[in-house]
């Protein structure tokens, strides 16, 4: 089984802007840049057969190059905080391309889950941080914000449990933004 997700990339221009955003929070594991990406679609544990095929579908996606702007932070977890994003600003183009891979699950029958699609950079996971904590991080990083920097592929990447459960994701295909046909 393959659990696998399609995500873009984030550009160096927009990792340097995240990269502040690692103060001390009890309980908070903050991300390596090179673990940076927004999910389009998280499709979850895939058998080979469908990986592969999968994989060729989203070959097929055409969709134009997405401007990618950052837009404040936040945290999952209301009340027990689970992880800390950076916003990414809403535009028509990125929540077109997850939709986009969004019915390729449903084309393979794989179950999705239920939340909106919400772009966002997670930048920590949290365990047992505290959330007067957190709420001092949110209000003191709220005032990010970038410029638009242009990402014209995305990647179906392999996630896999490494070291201290600490997840690593992998680029297994790469594919072009190219716009519509």
């Amino acid at each position: 089984m393959h659990r696998l997700f399609a995500a873009l990339p984030v550009p160096d221009e927009l990792a340097d802007r995240l990269e502040p955003l690692s103060v001390e929070i009890h309980g908070a594991r903050w991300r390596q840049r090179h673990h940076y990406h927004v999910t389009l679609c998280f499709y979850g544990k895939v058998d080979g057969e469908i990986a592969n095929e999968l994989a060729d579908a989203l070959e097929q996606v055409s969709a134009p190059a997405i401007e990618l702007e950052l837009s404040g932070v936040g945290w999952f977890g209301r009340r027990e905080p689970r992880a800390l994003y950076a916003r990414v600003a809403a535009n028509d183009a990125l929540t077109e391309l997850a939709h986009d891979c969004r019915k390729l699950a449903r084309r393979f029958g794989l179950q999705l889950g239920q939340d909106p699609f919400a772009a966002h950079i997670t930048v920590a996971y949290c365990n047992q941080s505290p959330l007067e904590a957190v709420r001092t991080w949110s209000e003191d990083f709220q005032i990010l914000k970038s410029e638009p920097v242009l990402v014209d592929t995305f990647h179906l990447y392999e996630s896999f449990t490494g070291h201290r459960r600490q997840s690593q994701y992998v680029p297994q295909a790469d594919y072009q933004l190219r716009g519509r046909s």
